[in-house]
């Protein structure tokens, strides 16, 4: 008899385990960060990538928002953001802030500032190594199967839209992307993989028109490599949202030439800004505009 219980307790917490793996395999997303770049050289996560866990590190509170430096894991790198919240009794639209290459994440919050004052909330983030790129480095890494750190500030970005899709004040269905720079090519590869994304801004940015800089180039796994860090291979994904590009006339780090060679090859509807102010970054001149266009993007 005692021996019939124990086999029935054995066989009762047998299943129970079972249950709770089964459970978690559905509840859990399956390979939220996989990643994987096609022969046609686009890279791509899963659309859904899971909950975020989130900590808050510090509390601002102003007249009308609320400026909390926060804290997200991202594959092996821990995030750091600025979430500027304006206040309001209604859930409000958001954008992504992507700095330029070595701008931390306080760079952003001249931006956000403006962002807030027209009633959007933002997270800019610290991206790895300061936005800084090692195309060689990262094409070692592909080579041998592992994921370039190029493809995981792509997911870091992911990463800062899902953190705002889940936070309550946020409408998750008005989320779009700003990069300025290196940051706006970051955002373009960023939106073209989620298409939940309403929106992508590019200031101050460009491909890197690998298309032309490869002829020649036989080797596949270079073609694959290549391709999938330049924001051109991924215009055509963009559409039918809205792809807008803002660049400065006296730009010394990005040509005004090559900006507008991506704005060439993107598909509408799109929109592009010739901006006589400032250099390189957020300038002045391009206020009206990005007021105009969120306006459009968020209606």
């Amino acid at each position: 008899m005692k021996a019939k219980k124990g086999r029935t307790k054995i066989i009762t917490a047998v299943l129970t385990i079972f249950f709770l793996i089964v459970i978690a395999y559905f509840l859990i997303p399956q390979e939220s960060d996989k990643w994987s770049v096609r022969s046609n050289g686009v890279l791509s996560y899963p659309e859904n990538r899971g909950k975020v866990n989130v900590s808050v590190l510090k509390t601002e509170s102003g007249s009308n928002y609320t400026l909390e430096t926060i804290s997200f894991q991202s594959k092996d790198y821990t995030v750091e953001g600025l979430l500027r919240i304006p206040s309001s009794e209604k859930k409000v639209p958001a954008v992504v802030l992507l700095p330029g290459a070595t701008v931390p994440k306080e760079g952003t919050q001249g931006l956000a500032q403006i962002l807030s004052g027209m009633g959007y909330a933002s997270l800019g983030i610290e991206q790895r190594n300061r936005g800084g790129v090692n195309p060689q480095y990262d094409f070692g890494l592909f080579k041998d199967g592992k994921e370039p750190v190029e493809h995981k500030m792509v997911f870091d970005a992911l990463r800062a839209v899902d953190v705002l899709k889940q936070d309550t004040r946020i409408d998750a269905n008005r989320i779009a992307v700003i990069g300025e720079s290196n940051g706006g090519r970051f955002a373009i590869i960023a939106a073209a993989i989620d298409p939940d994304i309403k929106s992508v801004i590019g200031i101050s940015t460009s491909g890197y028109d690998m298309e032309a800089q490869l002829a020649g180039v036989r080797d596949e796994t270079t073609l694959r490599f290549y391709r999938s860090i330049d924001p051109d291979t991924y215009l055509n994904s963009i559409p039918p949202r809205r792809f807008v590009m803002m660049h400065s006339v006296n730009d010394s780090i990005i040509p005004l030439e090559l900006a507008e060679n991506t704005f060439k090859k993107a598909k509408e509807p799109k929109m592009f800004y010739e901006i006589e102010t400032g250099n390189h970054g957020f300038s002045e001149g391009m206020r009206k505009p990005l007021e105009d266009e969120l306006r459009l993007i968020f209606h």
